[in-house]
């Protein structure tokens, strides 16, 4: 019996039902991006944010600067080494940098002609020498020629004139031998006039420094009275003695009354701004510059440092003690680190990696940084430069 496949067929409806439904996978792809989202989102939420921060600081008593001025560094003791002789140069030994002690040899001259006249000079003193043998032994002969005729003048065997001449020759090599002897002694200085020439073919520093300035190289002429043209050299280096640097302002002739010597002062250099050195007034020159109004005042650092160099340009505050009790509990904290909300200040405080939002109460600016009298502690770290957006509880990366 024979079966009519041509009667077997499927249903449509059912054909559309097993295929899936697309806003099933729709949905499906909108829980999955959301959820992605989300993610990314607690992700970056939970990552430190990096903040930079800075300490509190102790107050101590309070001073307010009465003047502001700049200089710059100079040295109490700089030296340009020079020899003391006219000569070409032979040997330097010094460089940029290099520390050097008193007396060290930092250069020398061709000592070839000072070398000789010191030999001819030797040479005179050693003739000199033998003309004084010579002298003293004719005047051995002579004395004994005298005492002869002396005796054989009281016996009448020679003459009165014989007698006279016999002491004449013997005075006269008395003041031969005495200009000798003077002779000798003018040979002996012209000996060590020749050979201190050849010691001023070395020229040795004079104090303990820093070479700050190399002036001149082997075969260069040198000379002190030089007017320093293209082939001749008046200096060899510069010295610096490192330890004698200080601070030289010029204050003018209205404020001068506000400086005192050994007056407190607040010294920034240019090239460190955040760097104050505590110094004090060395002293106040006591002449004016009539053409610029001015009054030279010089400023000692009360500690030195490898960072100070010379000529460094300075900016120094003169400070006026006003001790006041209320500041003793008083922190300093840059000035960018206090917000304001309202009448209401704050900080944000670095705690335990994060951030902690804490109420103060600001005093007065101190140049860059400002009083907290109240609300903060020594050491805390505080926020400077709050980036917009943080807030208290949030993780955070201090970076100082």
């Amino acid at each position: 019996m024979e079966r009519d496949l041509s009667r077997l067929s499927i249903d449509p409806a059912r054909r559309e039902r097993r295929g899936p439904d697309k806003r099933i996978i729709v949905v499906a792809a909108v829980v999955v991006l959301a959820v992605v989202v989300v993610a990314v989102a607690l992700s970056f939420v939970r990552r430190p944010v990096e903040v930079a921060v800075a300490p509190a600081r102790k107050a101590g008593s309070a001073q307010s600067a009465v003047l502001n001025a700049s200089g710059y560094v100079t040295p109490q003791r700089r030296s340009t080494v020079s020899a003391k002789t006219t000569g070409k140069i032979k040997d330097v030994l010094i460089d940029e940098g290099m520390f050097v002690s008193a007396g060290q040899v930092l250069a020398r001259l061709d000592d070839v002609d000072a070398v000789a006249a010191l030999r001819a000079a030797e040479a005179d003193r050693a003739v000199a020498a033998a003309s004084l043998e010579d002298l003293e032994v004719k005047h051995a002969n002579a004395r004994r020629i005298l005492e002869r005729n002396r005796g054989l003048r009281e016996n009448g065997f020679v003459s009165e004139e014989a007698l006279d001449n016999a002491e004449t020759t013997v005075a006269s090599l008395d003041a031969q031998i005495a200009l000798a002897r003077e002779r000798i002694n003018a040979a002996e200085r012209g000996v060590d006039v020749a050979r201190q020439n050849v010691e001023n073919c070395t020229i040795r520093a004079p104090f303990d420094g820093i070479i700050v300035s190399k002036d001149a190289q082997p075969g260069e002429m040198v000379s002190p009275i030089s007017a320093g043209g293209g082939y001749t050299r008046t200096g060899i280096a510069t010295v610096v003695d490192m330890g004698s640097l200080e601070v030289e302002v010029d204050v003018g002739e209205s404020y001068i009354a506000r400086v005192a010597p050994g007056q407190r002062v607040q010294t920034v250099l240019d090239a460190y701004p955040d760097w104050r050195i505590s110094s004090k007034v060395r002293t106040v020159i006591p002449t004016a510059d009539r053409q610029k109004a001015t009054v030279k005042v010089r400023i000692s650092f009360n500690e030195l440092d490898p960072r100070i160099l010379p000529d460094m340009g300075v900016k120094v505050s003169f400070l006026e003690n006003t001790p006041d009790s209320s500041d003793v509990d008083a922190v300093l904290v840059p000035r960018d680190a206090v917000r304001r909300d309202g009448e209401q200040s704050y900080v944000f405080v670095v705690k335990d990696g994060r951030l902690e939002r804490r109420a103060v109460r600001a005093g007065r600016e101190r140049g860059t940084d400002i009083e907290v009298v109240a609300g903060l502690r020594p050491g805390e770290q505080v926020v400077t430069q709050p980036r917009e957006g943080i807030r208290e509880g949030q993780r955070v990366s201090p970076r100082t």
